[in-house]
């Protein structure tokens, strides 16, 4: 450890400086990360001082996996890496995703953020992250013995990679099951590389397999493989299958081409990288596209579209613009929705060119020659019931829609759900117990299949308490952190 003298003062003397990101042209050129390489803080010591380590630690109440996040700041900022990412390791199985892609309501919870700026501690813990998987301070941890028992998860994305990898951990021999050809779930065909670099899925799965977790890839459980016989020959089932089912936009001119989902154009923008594609299928290059959607998914749309140069991109937000500071009906220390600029609206622009039409609702697709897709009819959303406001409608020039919706819940496919005997919440999610258990013995729900469409914090934290409630099943008691509840909610509105 480095003898690093820390300033007890520096949240008062230190301004906050984010991670450094690659200018907008240069990013447009190619499909990596956003950020400078070898620039992820400049003086990421010196932010992480500005911790303040209150005593009520409100940004670890609000981060779902539990982080400590006082314990690794202060760690960080006296130098002391190895520590840094044991302390951060122990409640995180996968730092080096949540710090790309969680949008980090630890931030929002910073008793610094009361009246200044929050402590920067989602780059804080990604240079952790990165730093521990480059100096070999985040090996494989195989069990010392195993149990003998058999534990089988089915899907793999980030609930279930947590579930898999801490099952394997405590000896269980731990198989994760994923109908696609490759393992990640949404991490590796929902994300774009620009956010998130598949080699670092890769060294994570590396990783795993390593410990002993084993992986079949193109086994779609409850029809390539019947889930009763699955779980006939496991001592315990973990369903983590995400929530897949889009919504949809029910509209004149649905039907038409080029009218897609948002998730069938990033997947196959995702397969051009992994080599199964020269090209994609579904390019949006020389066209006008309209995304209807405003999270997370529709800036990824629109990040992959400007790259693959769309002649025009305009995306329909039915919500209006968020304040640029909290509302008062959204006090400290709450995740506010405030105007946010991601780092795809950057290069659409940013503010000066806002890609984005706020209260716009979509009123209808047009045909134009050749009965293909020509315009997007749309109208201001009027408040409370956000139908059509009369008056206002109008037009889009459109070649290619991309419906960034979310998604419903988990598919209903008949298969999994009702050849293990699942049943159904209110909200169509895979109903569990206080203690993912659900009505099947021996059978565990994890993630956004019984949370509904979440964050992959909540993922990594659900994947990671069904684990503990699997080994507490399994073997009476268990020694494995449980950080949330399925009850549990985080600190938004």
């Amino acid at each position: 450890m480095a003898d690093h003298q820390v300033d007890p003062k520096a949240f008062l003397t230190t301004p906050r400086r984010l991670r450094e990101r690659r200018a907008p042209e240069e990013r447009l050129g190619d499909r990596r990360e956003v950020y400078r390489e070898g620039a992820l803080l400049p003086l990421v010591s010196g932010q992480a001082a500005r911790c303040m380590d209150c005593g009520l630690p409100f940004c670890h109440h609000a981060c779902p996996l539990g982080n400590v996040i006082p314990d690794w700041n202060a760690l960080v900022a006296r130098e002391d890496w190895r520590a840094a990412a044991a302390r951060l390791l122990a409640t995180d199985n996968f730092p080096e995703f949540t710090g790309r892609l969680c949008p980090a309501p630890c931030e929002s919870a910073c008793v610094l953020a009361i009246d200044a700026e929050a402590v920067t501690i989602r780059n804080v813990e990604l240079e952790i992250a990165d730093r521990a998987g480059e100096r070999g301070h985040d090996p494989p941890q195989p069990p010392e013995r195993m149990t003998g028992l058999r534990v089988a998860v089915v899907g793999s994305g980030p609930a279930g990679l947590a579930a898999a990898q801490q099952l394997t951990r405590a000896g269980h021999t731990t198989t994760v099951y994923e109908r696609a050809d490759r393992i990640g779930g949404l991490l590796r065909y929902g994300i774009p590389p620009f956010r998130l670099e598949k080699h670092r899925l890769e060294r994570r799965i590396a990783q795993m397999r390593a410990e002993g977790t084993r992986f079949r890839t193109g086994v779609a459980v409850g029809r390539d493989l019947p889930a009763d016989e699955l779980r006939a020959r496991c001592d315990a089932v973990v369903v983590a299958v995400g929530a897949t089912a889009c919504r949809d936009l029910a509209v004149p001119g649905r039907g038409l081409p080029g009218v897609h989902q948002a998730i069938t154009y990033l997947t196959l923008a995702n397969r051009v990288d992994e080599g199964d594609y020269p090209l994609s299928p579904l390019s949006a290059e020389g066209r006008d596209v309209v995304i209807v959607g405003g999270g997370d998914t529709a800036a990824d749309c629109l990040g992959t579209a400007l790259r693959q140069r769309a002649a025009a991109v305009t995306q329909l937000d039915i919500n209006p613009r968020p304040p640029g500071r909290r509302a008062p009906d959204q006090p400290w220390p709450v995740h506010p929705k405030v105007y946010r600029v991601t780092t795809s609206h950057e290069e659409a622009g940013g503010a000066a060119r806002e890609p984005r039409v706020f209260a716009a609702t979509t009123v209808g697709f047009e045909a134009g020659a050749g009965g293909r897709l020509a315009a997007v009819r749309f109208a201001e959303a009027r408040p409370g019931d956000r139908g059509p406001l009369p008056g206002t409608e109008r037009t889009v020039a459109a070649g290619l829609v991309l419906l960034a919706l979310g998604f419903r819940g988990p598919e209903h496919d008949g298969g999994l759900a009702a050849q293990l005997g699942l049943a159904l919440d209110p909200q169509g999610n895979l109903a569990r117990d206080e203690g993912f258990a659900a009505a099947a013995d021996g059978v565990f729900v994890a993630g956004d299949a019984g949370r509904g469409q979440s964050l992959i914090v909540w993922a990594i934290a659900e994947g990671r308490s069904a684990a503990a409630a699997v080994d507490r099943y399994l073997r009476g008691g268990t020694e494995l952190p449980a950080p949330v509840a399925p009850s549990d909610r985080p600190l938004t509105v």
